[in-house]
């Protein structure tokens, strides 16, 4: 065992004795390597010591470690010692590593209505049969059918024959209620997917998904929220990269203002997906499209000096990696948009829409003016629709001035 972990050779004798002895050493690597600090590793001996010796005094074995008996040395243990912040966290690091190892198994899961956690599993494999879509589009629209269900049945049997119309009207209001109408129809897209699996599989005979009702939300009502050519310069350039933090922020700024890169497009992307040699970047897009694009030399750059720099060693392929342990990349594209809005805040900028997007709508309105059409630009922010790139028009002053009609009585 390293002896940067453990300084005293009492905690070591414990460990080494007790009914953890034989993992502790390559869990201490385990936590080594996902960049935790010294200081958390030799807590986390300290307290896995204590754990130890309570098993060994209550006779229970590893394999039976679990939640339910961590949650007991924990009662036990606070009865005479402080709660620390970190006490819950390292144990479910422990157990986490345990079943990923197959030392103790999975816990069982406990299902409120199995005929309800039975139909989202069929409905899961539909949507990946068939569907082709996004992992995150699949667990929204299960998430989406699990609600709609304990909604409507709840308090009474899962009777999918007597499905109505008002208890689906129902639903949709309480949901534009309290969420956007972008992200209503996101649900109401979830709902229409799950009528038609149910249509298809001979479980209702009502097509159903001609019922759900969705907000109203015309794209071209708007103008699109973007920041000028020179602010997007002003952001980029008050980045701090003499940090790791600054390098890795700066090299994400540069893929959303020069590539018009999605938030999550940035969050997924891989190691794999850039070809130095032939300067092309593989961009990961909606609906499992694979897109390449050329590689800007001042983009590579910035990716390439965080790499070298700033990127800690990890086991994942992700290019982006937390600044924190566990070392491993962004959950999804929320992480690509915090770090926009702190640098929007660190620059003085502050427009209406501070998210990563707003970074794609700038560059959109900057190559337009700059005398791009409409057809370069969607296939830069690769639009498989050209009507998605249509609102871009709203914003070419020079062009919508030629059709306007002369005021009366102002200036010819």
């Amino acid at each position: 065992m390293n002896k940067l972990y453990f300084p005293n050779p009492i905690i070591l004798q414990r460990l080494q004795e007790g009914p953890l002895g034989g993992h502790i050493d390559a869990f201490v690597k385990h936590l080594s390597y996902q960049g935790y600090a010294v200081w958390t590793i030799k807590y986390s001996m300290r307290l896995l010591a204590d754990l130890t010796t309570w098993m060994h005094q209550q006779q229970v074995v590893i394999t039976d470690l679990a939640e339910q008996p961590v949650n007991t040395f924990f009662q036990q243990r606070y009865q005479t010692l402080r709660p620390h912040r970190d006490d819950r966290a390292i144990l479910v690091k422990l157990l986490t590593y345990l079943r990923m190892t197959g030392i103790i198994v999975e816990p069982i899961k406990v299902v409120n209505n199995p005929a309800i956690d039975n139909l989202l599993q069929e409905f899961q494999q539909h949507l990946i049969d068939h569907r082709n879509l996004a992992p995150i589009t699949i667990q929204t629209y299960l998430n989406t059918v699990e609600h709609f269900l304990f909604h409507c049945y709840a308090a009474k049997p899962l009777k999918l024959e007597a499905l109505n119309v008002p208890e689906i009207t129902g639903f949709m209001l309480q949901q534009a209620r309290h969420y956007s109408a972008g992200h209503t129809q996101l649900i109401a897209s979830g709902l229409r997917n799950f009528f038609r699996f149910l249509l298809q599989q001979g479980i209702t005979n009502t097509n159903f998904a001609q019922c759900v009702l969705t907000p109203a939300r015309r794209q071209l009502s708007t103008l699109p929220k973007f920041i000028k050519a020179d602010d997007v310069e002003l952001l980029l350039q008050s980045v701090n990269q003499e940090t790791p933090a600054g390098r890795r922020n700066f090299a994400i700024l540069q893929l959303l203002a020069r590539l018009g890169l999605r938030s999550g497009e940035v969050a997924s992307l891989t190691l794999d997906d850039i070809n130095w040699d032939e300067g092309i970047i593989t961009v990961g897009g909606k609906g499992g499209h694979k897109d390449q694009l050329p590689l800007p030399q001042e983009v590579g750059q910035a990716i390439a000096n965080y790499l070298c720099n700033g990127r800690p060693s990890c086991s994942t392929r992700h290019v982006f990696v937390r600044l924190r342990a566990p070392l491993r990349g962004f959950f999804n594209g929320a992480a690509v948009g915090t770090i926009v809005c702190r640098a929007l805040n660190r620059a003085g900028l502050h427009p209406a829409l501070k998210g990563a997007h707003l970074l794609r709508h700038s560059l959109a309105t900057r190559l337009l003016r700059e005398g791009a059409s409409l057809t370069e630009i969607s296939e830069l922010l690769r639009h498989r629709n050209l009507y998605t790139t249509q609102i871009y028009a709203k914003v070419d002053e020079i062009a919508l001035r030629r059709l306007a009609f002369p005021w009366p009585g102002g200036e010819v």
